[in-house]
């Protein structure tokens, strides 16, 4: 094994075994046998140590995502993400208050990745007219609810002693981004805004500059 990737296993390693969620660097040049100018040299510091270790550990959360196949229906996709979500947390408690009850500051690429998943999937019912809101804005939501929940399982599990916590909270916020029959018949205009854009993202029918001025005029639409 590289020294890089054995640094990072051995940091893992004990950051899974902290009761804190913190880890010394002192600690990880023991496990690893080397010295913290090797350490540095690879990581440029304690941050930058924990971001890719971060990385490391989400890689297998998100290698199960990316080989995922769509099914005919992304909501079903978006609830299966949240319970897949909420199971790595709990599982991985200490990576995951790293990525979002940190402030680390170098940034671990993995919520990058996932938040593009996710507005994949949002992006799919924009473009089936199921969307009430911008695919951007309706993955943020839906992460933002996801992560909260998540941290609070891992955070004060004690507050939270119903297991059905985590799907009365994912319906919940699925319903914030959903079009329902009512709300399509009042606000027609806007859901086909949202539509069209979906559509106009994935389309080569129009020139850069078309587009942008399309998309620009739907954006008013509210």
């Amino acid at each position: 094994m590289e020294t890089r990737a054995a640094i990072i296993a051995r940091a893992a390693e004990l950051l899974a075994q902290s009761a804190t969620g913190d880890i010394s660097t002192r600690a990880v040049c023991e496990a690893a046998g080397i010295t913290q100018p090797v350490l540095y040299r690879h990581f440029g510091d304690k941050d930058g140590l924990l971001a890719a270790v971060v990385d490391a550990v989400w890689d297998e959360y998100l290698t199960a995502k990316r080989a995922a196949r769509p099914s005919e229906d992304p909501v079903e996709d978006l609830r299966a993400g949240w319970n897949a979500h909420t199971d790595f947390a709990l599982a991985h408690p200490q990576a995951y208050r790293l990525v979002f009850g940190s402030a680390l500051t170098t940034r671990p690429a993995a919520i990058a990745e996932a938040m593009a998943l996710l507005e994949g999937i949002t992006g799919r019912l924009a473009a089936q007219g199921r969307l009430r809101m911008a695919p951007s804005d309706a993955a943020r939501v839906i992460m933002a609810a996801n992560s909260g929940l998540a941290l609070g399982l891992i955070l004060r599990p004690e507050a939270y002693p119903d297991p059905a916590v985590s799907a009365l909270a994912r319906d919940a916020a699925l319903a914030s981004i959903l079009v329902d029959a009512e709300a399509a018949a009042d606000d027609a205009a806007s859901v086909a805004a949202t539509t069209l854009r979906a559509h106009l993202a994935g389309s080569s029918s129009f020139s850069p500059a078309e587009a942008a001025l399309l998309d620009e005029w739907l954006r008013r639409i509210r």
